[in-house]
């Protein structure tokens, strides 16, 4: 089996007035990778997403944006990577994490859903929880009842310069993760604190 990544999927609610929530933070991650480049998402309807394909690190990589809303992300997922015979282990999934706070991103593969329900439809869908995944840390509102509430506002300005100074730090290593140096990421990025 081929080590890396081949299909990079961030996770949202699509339209404006989701676009600055923290449950956005994995289409920002697509937004920061994309930053630059001449290639950009483009609607894929069979998909129910907009992809990019782009050469990253050597490697060339898909990038998804599912259009359906959050708790049918896998739905996008699912038919893309089996339409590109994509394996479950060469899929990064990039999200918002309650609990990580901000300004820290983790990178791990597999395990449960920790009631993120897009993650939820990914491993659901996909039928398998061993993709890797990019916890983008927002903070938790301190109640499981706010948590809704929280994830669908935006995060006050000084929040947000925490986590899009993860997105940077998640991007700078976009290509060692591309390539599969899972480890080297793990001990660089974990090591940090926000």
């Amino acid at each position: 089996m081929e080590s890396g990544i081949s299909l990079i999927v961030g996770l949202g609610n699509p339209g404006p007035e989701y676009a600055e929530t923290r449950h956005n933070a994995g289409f920002r991650f697509l937004d920061a990778v994309l930053a630059g480049q001449a290639e950009r998402l483009r609607p894929e309807g069979r998909f129910s997403g907009a992809a990019a394909w782009l050469t990253i690190g050597g490697r060339p990589v898909w990038l998804l944006a599912p259009t359906t809303f959050m708790n049918h992300s896998g739905e996008a997922v699912s038919r893309f990577a089996r339409f590109y015979k994509i394996p479950v282990e060469q899929v990064l999934v990039a999200y918002d994490e309650i609990d990580l706070p901000p300004g820290v991103v983790r990178l791990k593969q597999g395990g449960g859903d920790a009631g993120h329900n897009g993650v939820a439809d990914v491993i659901a869908q996909l039928g398998s929880p061993d993709f890797w995944r990019l916890r983008l840390g927002v903070g938790h509102p301190g109640s499981a009842a706010q948590v809704v509430s929280y994830v669908l506002k935006r995060a006050p300005r000084a929040e947000q310069e925490l986590v899009d100074g993860a997105i940077a730090a998640a991007k700078a290593h976009l290509e060692e993760i591309v390539q599969g140096q899972y480890q080297k990421v793990m001990n660089s990025l974990h090591a940090k604190k926000a």
